[in-house]
């Protein structure tokens, strides 16, 4: 059985933090439907960014996706956005905190329908790929692509489900770091980005996501999935673009 890293998991302490965070604030972003956030302005030490499952299985040749049948330029068409994000949330002290979807090595935490429904399209969970055994933590297709790669003290969250809240230590980690505020990057838009964003909502966080930092394996999907956020006053939170946020930053070395 291969021995997992987790040498790039700290989960005792808080990210280390880049630049001058001391007066780095976001808002109000210009966001659909509302200016985000709702109570106007937010301290980068209280916003985290979440970087939803940008692993080779999801948006690299080879991976679950692309076995799948599906375009891989789709699902990484937001990697660019996203990286433009993380240097500037690194350089304003906000907090990065990446998910990786995956199973144990001995599949005992993959629930039987899951696995039926990936057979039935051709990749099954488990079975071996070009990227090494599909959506298995510690293979190939299941670590984090290099454009968005975790930086050293950054958080890294694994689950084995669609929503990052399910069965992993994010909210503490989110509370204990005295996080209010969360902008969602990732992949897919309208799976594992959507379940996280309404799970964090029900907890009181206020969310945004970011339409350009964002994929899906379908443009239809990407799409409906944004536009239900906007629903009821924006019923999950809002949405806007990365550039959106890097302009609505003030404080630092701009003061």
């Amino acid at each position: 059985m291969r021995k997992i890293d987790t040498r790039t998991i700290p989960v005792n302490r808080a990210p280390e933090r880049v630049g001058r965070t001391e007066s780095w604030s976001v808002g109000p972003v210009a966001a659909t439907p509302y200016a985000w956030p709702y109570d106007g302005r937010v301290d980068t030490r209280h916003l985290a960014v979440i970087c939803i499952d940008w692993q080779v299985d999801f948006c690299g040749q080879g991976g679950y996706v692309d076995r799948m049948g599906y375009d891989i330029g789709l699902t990484r068409s937001g990697l660019p956005a996203t990286a433009m994000l993380l240097e500037h949330a690194r350089a304003t002290g906000m907090t990065v905190i990446h998910t990786r979807e995956g199973h144990a090595p001995d599949l005992g935490d993959l629930p039987a329908n899951k696995r039926w429904r990936s057979a039935q399209i051709g990749a099954e969970i488990g079975s071996v790929g070009p990227r090494g055994r599909i959506l298995v933590r510690g293979e190939p297709g299941w670590e984090i692509v290099p454009e968005v790669a975790p930086a050293p003290g950054e958080f890294v969250v694994d689950k084995p489900g669609k929503g990052a809240f399910y069965a992993t230590n994010l909210d503490l980690l989110l509370r204990t770091n005295q996080i209010t505020h969360l902008l969602l990057t990732g992949i897919t838009t309208d799976v594992c980005v959507h379940t996280t964003m309404r799970e964090a909502n029900d907890r009181g966080y206020e969310c945004l996501v970011l339409s350009d930092c964002t994929g899906a394996t379908d443009p239809s999907n990407h799409d409906a999935a944004l536009h239900m956020v906007t629903m009821q006053g924006g019923v999950f939170g809002a949405v806007a673009k990365a550039a959106d946020v890097i302009a609505a930053t003030s404080g630092g070395e701009q003061q």
